[in-house]
């Protein structure tokens, strides 16, 4: 039902954006650092800061470094890091067996910060593509991304990061199947409090150039990833794939990328209601930042601007890679 209003003069809504104060007064939606999720790349050595030349201000991280960057991280009242290997190419093998090696980088970096930061939650990310010699988020057979094989090595990754001591899990492999899979072994292995925050809608997007880049996957690529993840064209097929993701026991779904893909966050939380993110994904970032470095844009204001419509759109939080800069604008 639309609301009514008295006809002009005797509604006039510029009254309530005269001040700021006003302004705030009515203010539908609000941004937190508690809002953010903030994705890290990290690598191997030590002392190790490595610009990614795609993503102006983004840094490959070693292990003591990616410490550092989430004991400040939480300090700012940020409550989530996200880790992303970039893997030795000599550990990429058909097999992918470095996925649950319990020494991998992403492992040790995530039991490295719950010893330094414990009350920082680290989420974790689960797909063969950071590990696979042909850049896939499944094994490849005979030109084919199979699936129930690929659902295997995932809970076997999905126990590894669990074991480590991951607070989220994010399968963003869209192989299907996989949530149930990993929450039964979860179950079965005694990690009944870790979370899965499934890419449940996650679509064959060109805005993932930069972040392929940043994990060292984009000369390894074979083809493309249409046949598992989605059709950019597609939007109900995108609730079929969240409302399965739910049932099989994810316990938060995400919409990614982001910001071409609001009116999928808000289908999502209208439609189930369950804690809804969306990735404001490296092609996003990139844009932004890249402008801005140009004098294009106000970096400042455009970061923010692009982070509250994903709270408009009706999300939770947002995975972005902003989160830093923008928690000390918030922070004041």
């Amino acid at each position: 039902m639309r609301p009514t209003q008295a006809p002009f003069p005797a509604t006039r809504l510029r009254r309530l954006r005269k001040s700021e104060a006003i302004r705030s007064l009515v203010r539908e939606n609000s941004l937190s650092p508690a809002d953010f999720i903030w994705p890290v790349f990290v690598r191997d050595g030590e002392g190790v800061s490595e610009p990614i030349a795609s993503m102006p201000g983004v840094h490959r991280l070693s292990v003591d470094l990616v410490v550092k960057a989430a004991q400040e991280a939480f300090a700012l009242g940020i409550p989530c890091i996200c880790l992303f290997p970039y893997t030795d190419p000599s550990l990429k093998t058909e097999d992918c067996a470095e996925a649950w090696n319990p020494e991998n980088l992403s492992n040790r970096a995530t039991r490295a910060i719950k010893a330094a930061v414990p009350d920082m939650l680290v989420m974790t990310d689960v797909a063969l593509d950071p590990y696979n010699i042909n850049g896939h988020d499944g094994f490849v057979e005979n030109g084919e991304i199979v699936n129930d094989r690929t659902v295997e090595a995932l809970v076997k990754q999905t126990l590894s990061q669990a074991e480590a001591g991951a607070d989220i899990i994010g399968p963003s492999d869209m192989m299907d199947g996989r949530i149930a899979a990993m929450r039964t072994a979860l179950e079965s292995d005694g990690h009944t409090n870790v979370l899965i925050l499934s890419y449940a809608a996650k679509y064959a997007s060109g805005f993932y150039g930069p972040f392929r880049d940043a994990v060292g996957a984009s000369g390894a690529l074979k083809g493309d990833k249409k046949t598992y993840q989605m059709d950019p064209a597609n939007s109900d097929e995108a609730m079929r794939l969240i409302e399965r993701d739910l049932m099989q026991g994810a316990d938060m779904v995400m919409v990614k990328p982001g910001m071409p893909y609001l009116d999928i966050c808000r289908r999502a939380k209208d439609m189930f209601g369950a804690p809804t993110y969306a990735y404001q994904v490296s092609g996003e970032y990139s844009m932004i930042a890249g402008a801005a470095d140009r004098g294009w844009l106000d970096h400042d204001k455009v970061m923010l601007e692009s982070l509250m419509c994903f709270k408009r759109s009706g999300c939770d939080g947002v995975l972005t890679y902003f989160a830093p800069q923008a928690a000390r604008l918030l922070n004041g």
